[in-house]
């Protein structure tokens, strides 16, 4: 009788122990995350209903500022380390650390047919098949205004078909009436300044498809900048308060009514619609002209499962799920998010605002996407292409600063562009 009762005490820690081991054996998926706005929060929210379902994996949100997606994951990368899943906006510049999610999704096919477009965006050149993430967002560049000071000015926006130059003119105009300190800020980003330099005629790529920064078209584009900075239209204190590539934003001096023309994205309506809300009518406006386009940059941030994951096959099933056209229409709908999959985008998603200055900016970008230079999304789906940016905006930078001549900027941009896409060919 005794044995039998230590046979099945025995029995019963033993039991106890497997139930203990199994608890510890649970998975844990690290996604390294940035926000423009409330992104983060929704995104948590999903993954919850995803943790409630799949009890044996865990996911963990680290949310870092953009500034370490930009600078800090692209070294943990090279190092080996890293998350298994990423938000990253560098989409081809990082696709050598991107895993082939194929052998652990559950259709590829579906994948091919909703993200095709943007999937090559995330392979290394001849690379023609894999599928590695799938796009947070769609976005485009473009200007915000702040049409309340307009109205108060009693300055006419400039309509359809309208150039850089007649939004400078109009926008400094209604800052020297109202004593408004910036009239018209950009972020400092060579992607903001690249689809403007397109619509001024820059090719961004030779005959044979090579890199070829600088050209009249960039030229022109860039003096303008460099004048608007000389002339007070623009603040020297934004681009100039950083150095080098490093990216800066206005989105916090146009919120607090110091800007009239602010130069960003569609990436911004969410955080508006929270921080602004109706304290003024924020209104995006279509992509300003020039004699080649009136064009923006298309983009936007993708999710991606990367080879430092030891756990791909609970990578491919999490990834799966955020994938789905339910999860990824709430997703979009939370958000304010414009659509990076073509059955959303072709059904409509249910955008979770009332707020009309929101809803006129989803349709504003929305509507731009066709009227997109070929050559914009050339360059956005270029490998390289965060080396042509980051040459032409810290190099541009120097000039505005004083610490170049713009001629002396223009050659050093097409020698940073040299040496560091021969670099990387070298495998620096």
């Amino acid at each position: 009788m005794k044995n039998r009762l230590h046979m099945t005490l025995a029995m019963g820690v033993a039991a106890l122990g497997l139930m203990a081991g199994n608890a510890l054996a649970e998975t844990e998926l690290r996604m390294t995350w940035y926000n423009d706005g409330i992104e983060g929060e929704v995104m948590r929210g999903i993954l919850d209903k995803f943790e409630a379902d799949n009890p044996d994996i865990k996911v963990t949100l680290d949310v870092v500022p953009y500034k370490a997606i930009l600078e800090s994951l692209p070294v943990q990368l090279a190092a080996g380390e890293g998350p298994d899943i990423a938000r990253v906006t560098d989409l081809g510049g990082l696709s050598k650390y991107y895993m082939d999610l194929t052998p652990y999704i559950s259709d590829p096919a579906y994948w091919e047919e909703n993200f095709g477009p943007f999937l090559k965006w995330l392979r290394q050149p001849g690379d023609t098949s894999s599928i590695s993430g799938f796009m947070t967002q769609l976005t485009v560049t473009g200007p915000y205004v702040n049409k309340t000071l307009f109205e108060q000015a009693e300055v006419e926006m400039p309509g359809e078909g309208a150039t850089w130059d007649d939004w400078a003119k109009a926008s400094k105009e209604v800052a020297d009436k109202l004593d408004i300190p910036i009239p018209m800020a950009w972020d400092r980003s060579g992607h903001r300044v690249a689809g403007p330099a397109i619509s001024m005629g820059a090719k961004m790529f030779d005959a044979d498809g090579e890199p070829a920064l600088v050209d009249d078209g960039l030229k022109l584009m860039a003096t303008k900048l460099y004048d608007w900075h000389q002339d007070g239209t623009m603040a020297k204190e934004l681009w100039g308060s950083v150095s080098g590539s490093q990216y800066l934003g206005a989105n916090e001096d146009f919120a607090n009514a110091k800007v009239v023309m602010y130069m960003s994205g569609s990436w911004q309506i969410p955080q508006f619609a929270d921080t602004i809300g109706d304290a003024f009518d924020w209104w995006a406006v279509p992509a300003p002209c020039g004699p080649a386009a009136c064009t923006g940059m298309p983009g936007g941030a993708s999710l991606v499962a990367l080879k430092t994951s030891k756990h791909p096959e609970e990578v491919g099933k999490l990834m799966d799920y955020l994938s789905s056209e339910e999860v990824l229409g709430e997703f979009y709908g939370k958000t304010l998010f414009i659509p990076g999959h073509l059955g959303l985008a072709s059904k409509g998603v249910d955008f979770a605002t009332d707020d009309p200055r929101a809803k006129h900016a989803l349709s504003t970008f929305s509507s731009a996407v066709p009227s997109i230079s070929p050559i914009a999304f050339d360059l956005q789906g270029y490998v390289n292409n965060r080396v042509m940016f980051n040459a032409l905006i810290s190099r541009l930078g120097e000039a505005i600063v004083g610490e170049l001549t713009l001629d002396q900027a223009f050659d050093r941009m097409t020698q940073d562009v040299e040496q560091q896409i021969a670099e990387k060919k070298r495998g620096g």
